[in-house]
């Protein structure tokens, strides 16, 4: 019996996948949602992944902070506003997690250290709320490539800023808030009730969001000039 029921369900799944081929990357598809697009509202959501890094400048050559990169996750919502037949508005709230690892070179210390003292774990949840551009090719059949980037604003629930207690405690601190521009391309496929919309896009922060300790030769803050945050996100979005 269980053999059957997985034969009918593979069978199932092979025909649903021929179907969507036949419908979406076939030399003549038939065009679904053709309207859809031409709201001047629309609304959506997205689930993804995301890889942050940081950006370190210093003030006097030293060897550099190992940054440790871990994947996180993506949740969000979609607000897009249609500006002309090619260029949409999309606001793009969302709440992100990630962690990053940073290991300090024992060159960094003016005294041996110990393994906690060269090992910082930075846990950050992010609200992040970007203003983009969406700029579209002229669509054939059901796929769109587009390309886009914006600003945004990014609110890190986590970053200690408030705290009294620096690195001697055990306590990384970082700004709350931090500017950033975005840049990104991806493809819209549009099947029978959904349009699917994967994406990959950089997001760069504008402005230093270390907050130093209180010793201003501290190992862990003293020589740094900035640091600011990198990331890579993918996106699948649903509308």
């Amino acid at each position: 019996m269980k053999k059957r029921y997985s034969l009918i369900l593979l069978v199932c799944s092979m025909s649903i996948q021929a179907q969507f081929r036949e419908s979406i990357f076939s030399k003549n598809p038939v065009r679904h949602l053709e309207t859809w697009q031409q709201q001047p509202l629309y609304f959506g959501f997205f689930l993804g992944l995301n890889s942050y890094d940081f950006k370190f400048d210093y003030k006097n050559e030293i060897e550099d902070i190992q940054v440790q990169k871990t994947t996180g996750f993506n949740v969000g919502l979609v607000a897009d506003l249609r500006l002309q037949e090619y260029i949409n508005l999309r606001f793009e709230p969302g709440l992100y997690y990630t962690k990053r690892i940073l290991n300090y070179p024992t060159t960094h210390f003016s005294f041996v250290p110990k393994a906690s003292d060269t090992i910082r774990e930075v846990n950050s949840t992010y609200i992040h709320l970007p203003l983009l551009l969406k700029f579209s090719a002229l669509r054939t059949g059901n796929i769109r490539p587009f390309i886009l980037g914006g600003v945004s604003t990014t609110l890190n629930l986590s970053s200690n800023s408030k705290s009294t207690d620096d690195n001697l405690g055990q306590r990384f601190r970082v700004k709350a808030w931090s500017p950033n521009y975005e840049l990104g391309f991806g493809i819209d496929i549009f099947s029978e009730y959904f349009i699917f919309s994967p994406s990959i896009r950089g997001v760069f922060s504008l402005k230093d969001e270390l907050i130093r300790d209180n010793d201003p030769m501290s190992p862990w803050t003293g020589n740094i000039e900035s640091m600011r945050t990198r990331g890579l996100f993918i996106n699948f979005t649903f509308h």
